[in-house]
């Protein structure tokens, strides 16, 4: 079974394009970047799959001079498929083990671009630095994340419903019946998460605990990978380091942490290797001054996540059967999963040929300090996003927010149906659709 990817229009707009350059799909371990590639490859006549971890024997195709017409015929030779430009995908798996087919990229791009060629891999970051000719400008970048709710809704069979969904508005909310029903499919992908081996075997059995097993050897294939980090800091430390983002999650990251036995040098090290690992993903603290929001970032303040709930979950240790009973409403304001959720949404729903940022809001005050969640830039203006525990609680912060910078509106977002708040040019949307805010905003 395939699971429909947002990825996979990308994926399309590429092969169709007359000036594609090569691509390379960047992402986590696990994050269905071969299998999409794969899904891909239906729409060609051949397809070649190199995968420098299992074949060996192929990386001395590259070793010599990188002459793109002398790697092509090895190719073919040593798998008996025709690479033909317009007709075949070539498909480098694993490649951050051949760092000298990294390099071949940009000579694909400059000498033989009308064949298509895309490669994958885990850990690229740590091999770019050691790359002195990486194709700068020469290759095309696809960002791939675990899926977003709309993909999981659609993967369990709950595609209609959200589809109908989408003709509410902050004016004509949503029926409570199928207000209801989304609520219960955002629960389980919270458990479930967005990681395809997981989601897949979920949508299988329809069992949690089946899921949660291949969650289980996820967590630790990427932690096997840990040992791949050992010429730069201790694999325990490593360990140690996702343990403290687990604990720490949507929270002021505070590296230094007695109780593991971690110090601020090593600490800081640790997390930055794991995000370069796209294991955990950060949000920057924006003073919000102007557009970009990149621009005005406080270094010191940011924030840590997991790639997925579903891993958070396990990762985190929580009592997992007793969660599992509650009514959705209650369960996706347990701790700081809403929030989390929130993040990952707005990371995965901008376009795969950008890493999207995320941002924050903190201010510092004698008489009080002053928080919202996330923000966004949303065509030429800031939007701010306050996730709520729950249909109350005070926005005192998102007013501050709101009145500093001279903002004209914002958005709420919690278990609540579609919704406006008159007095103050706020926006209810569903936590649900967050990964869409761009389509209710609009």
């Amino acid at each position: 079974m395939y699971i429909k990817r947002k990825i996979d229009n990308a994926l399309l707009d590429w092969k169709n394009d007359p000036g594609h350059k090569p691509l390379l799909l960047r992402g986590a371990r696990q994050t269905g970047k071969t299998t999409a590639v794969r899904h891909l490859a239906e729409s060609f006549d051949y397809y070649v799959e190199i995968n420098f971890e299992k074949n060996v024997r192929i990386r001395e195709a590259f070793s010599g001079d990188l002459d793109v017409r002398e790697i092509v015929a090895q190719i073919e030779y040593q798998s008996g498929i025709p690479v033909v430009p317009g007709k075949t995908l070539v498909f480098f798996d694993e490649i951050q083990e051949c760092p000298r087919a990294i390099s071949s990229l940009r000579f694909f791009c400059e000498e033989m671009r009308s064949l298509h060629v895309a490669a994958a891999g885990s850990l690229l970051e740590f091999v770019f630095d050691d790359l002195s000719d990486f194709g700068v400008g020469r290759i095309r970048n696809l960002f791939v994340h675990p899926l977003s709710f709309a993909e999981f809704a659609e993967a369990v069979g709950s595609g209609l419903v959200l589809d109908r969904a989408r003709e509410a508005s902050f004016d004509e909310p949503l029926p409570e019946v199928a207000h209801a029903r989304l609520l219960g499919v955002l629960k389980s992908f919270l458990i479930v998460g967005g990681m395809p081996a997981a989601v897949l075997k979920y949508v299988e059995t329809g069992s949690y605990l089946a899921a949660q097993r291949e969650q289980d050897d996820i967590l630790v294939s990427l932690k096997d990978d840990f040992g791949k980090y050992k010429t730069r800091i201790s694999p325990d430390v490593v360990r140690r380091a996702l343990t403290a983002v687990a604990r720490q999650t949507c929270e002021k990251f505070v590296y230094t942490d007695s109780a593991l036995g971690l110090k601020y040098a090593q600490t800081k090290n640790a997390v930055e290797l794991l995000e370069r690992a796209r294991i955990v993903l950060a949000a920057d603290c924006t003073r919000a001054g102007g557009i970009p929001l990149g621009g005005d970032v406080n270094a010191k303040r940011r924030k840590c996540m997991l790639l997925d709930t579903g891993l958070y979950l396990r990762e985190s240790g929580l009592d997992m059967p007793e969660w599992a009973t509650d009514p959705p409403e209650r369960f996706v304001n347990r701790g700081k999963l809403a929030e989390m959720f929130v993040g990952l949404e707005l990371k995965k729903s901008g376009s795969p040929l950008s890493d999207n940022r995320l941002f924050y809001w903190h201010r510092e005050a004698k008489d009080a300090n002053a928080e919202v969640d996330y923000v966004v830039q949303f065509g030429d203006e800031i939007l701010p996003i306050e996730v709520k525990s729950g249909k109350r609680g005070t926005m005192k912060s998102l007013g501050i927010l709101m009145r500093e910078k001279g903002l004209r509106r914002a958005v709420r977002t919690s278990e609540e149906n579609f919704g406006r708040i008159a007095d103050g040019g706020i926006c209810v949307l569903p936590l649900y659709f967050i990964g869409e805010l761009d389509r209710f905003m609009a």
